[in-house]
Order: structure tokens, then sequence, then C-alpha cells
């Protein structure tokens, strides 16, 4: 006579498999998943440099005005620095991540480019 256990023996096996199977699953798709988020955090880093200069160039700027009394040039000369210096420092840490990633990625493969030419699909002849 079979014991009772042994129906529910199998399902668990049946279980724990479905679940490896889950989880080998997830971690392919984690560096997926890391890599797009790491791109999302460089770029909004980028923007907020680029705003956060600006922002203090003007806020340099109207504190210029209120203290020496210039008016609206302290503020036009203000945003304009802050603007300058902030695009310098987004192209150059830019510049930086762009090499540091295409140092990472395999050569050839980091634009998903394999050399084999153009992108387009081939069409059919008859």
């Amino acid at each position: 006579m079979p014991k009772a256990d042994e129906p529910n023996d199998k399902a668990f096996h049946s279980l724990d498999a479905r679940l490896d199977a889950f989880e080998a699953k997830k971690a392919a798709e984690k560096p997926a998943k890391a890599e797009s988020e790491k791109a999302n955090q460089d770029g909004y880093r980028l923007l907020a440099d680029l705003i956060g200069g600006v922002l203090v160039g003007l806020g340099f700027g109207w504190l210029l005005d209120r203290y020496v009394h210039t008016s609206p040039w302290g503020m036009v000369g203000g945003l304009l620095i802050g603007m300058g210096l902030a695009i310098f420092s987004v192209v150059r840490k830019a510049t930086k991540m762009s090499a540091q990633a295409s140092a990472a990625a395999p050569r050839g493969i980091a634009d998903g480019d394999t050399g084999d030419g153009p992108t387009v699909p081939k069409q059919k002849r008859d």
C-alpha cells in the first residue's frame, strides 16, 4: 500500500523545479534591468547638473544685483556664466561616461553593431 506522503512529494518536486526555473529567468533579466537603470540614473544626473548650474548662476547674479545695485546685468551675466559652466561640466561628464561604457563593453558590440553592414533588412528578390 502506498504511503500518503508520496503525492505530496511529487507536488513539492514539481514546485521546486518551477521555482528554480523562475529564479533562473529572473537572474538572467537582472543584468539587463541594471544596465537600463544605470543609464537612466546617468541621464538624470546630467540633467540635474545642467539645471543646477543655470540656477546657481542665476542665484549669484541676483545676489550681485541686490548688493551692488547693477539691476539686470548681474542676473544676465550670472545666467550666461552659469549656463556656460553647466554645459561644459555636462559635456565633460558625458564624455567620461561614454568612454567608461565603451571600455566596459566588448569591442564591436557596444552599440549592437556587429560590423556586418547596414542595419536595414535585406529585401527578398524574386
